[in-house]
């Protein structure tokens, strides 16, 4: 995909998650237009992308905090 993909966004009801449009539910404009393409957190649960391999590489930046007024990155 062209578009980075989000991990756990916040309404993915919202959204078709289809193609790299990621169009909105009232206006699809990829396909028949019969229904949208759920997001994998829908359908698996919010620990989805660590389950098989989806081809995405996760960052892990929970662990680190940057501070605008410093030049380096607090651990």
């Amino acid at each position: 995909m062209a578009k980075p993909f989000p991990i756990s966004p916040k309404h993915p009801e919202r959204i078709c998650w289809g193609c790299d449009r990621y169009c909105p539910t009232s206006a699809l404009a990829c396909g028949n237009g019969a229904d949208r393409t759920m997001h994998p957190a829908e359908m698996i649960g919010d620990d989805w992308y660590l389950h098989g391999d989806w081809g995405l590489e996760l960052v892990d930046i929970t662990a680190k905090v940057i501070d605008p007024s410093a030049t380096h990155v607090k651990v």
